[in-house]
């Protein structure tokens, strides 16, 4: 039986092989620029680390009360949380694709494991494709995060629109019996077709954010 190290380095390189055929090869490292959000995505697009998590942190202020007060008494009915992955639940424009696991962004992942506390489940409802979901797990889980549930895209599901692959997964955890209590996103596509209590919408600067 291979050992959780190893296991966890064959995951890690499979992880930085997925990334290669999807994102591309990594540029040349520089021993002068230790910053690894200069060389993220997120910063070719010009859009600047702190200032967004400024603007993180202002929507989970928002979001944290609410999310507080209607799961005090979570285990009176079956709640969920809906999150999207990429810059909603994962630093990912922020981080070099090659640095395995993506971190988490710190904010989102406090309001969620604090309701996941409380008895409120938490699901994942991505656009990333099937291919990546045990990968996509694994990354969450070593980001932190409670995963009741992460949703890819199948195979027919790449050619319908987004929105609608994400509002019919959200109806798909309705139809289990849970309230959906929150949707978190940073894009419309993760929140728009109803089947939530509320949204709550990180930035994504004008599309600039995947």
């Amino acid at each position: 039986m291979p050992s959780a190290r190893s296991t966890t380095a064959t995951t890690t390189a499979v992880l930085a092989l997925s990334a290669f055929l999807v994102v591309g090869p990594a540029p040349a490292a520089s021993a002068a620029d230790p910053d690894t959000h200069l060389t993220s995505t997120a910063a070719i697009a010009d859009v600047d680390y702190a200032t967004w998590r400024r603007d993180v942190a202002a929507v989970v202020a928002e979001a944290r009360p609410y999310i507080e007060r209607r799961s005090e008494n979570a285990g009176r009915e079956k709640q969920a949380i809906v999150l999207d992955i990429d810059n909603s639940s994962l630093e990912t424009d922020f981080h070099p694709f090659w640095e395995l696991p993506t971190p988490a962004i710190a904010d989102v992942r406090e309001i969620v494991t604090a309701a996941h506390a409380r008895g409120v489940d938490v699901f994942f409802v991505t656009a990333r494709p099937g291919i990546l979901h045990s990968l996509t797990d694994w990354n969450l889980k070593q980001a932190g995060y409670p995963v009741d549930g992460l949703y890819v895209r199948s195979l027919p599901d790449l050619f319908a629109e987004v929105s609608a692959y994400k509002t019919e997964k959200r109806a798909e955890i309705e139809a289990k019996g849970y309230t959906i209590i929150a949707n978190i996103g940073n894009n419309t596509t993760d929140l728009v077709g109803g089947h939530a209590e509320r949204t709550f919408k990180l930035p994504d600067y004008g599309g600039k954010l995947s």
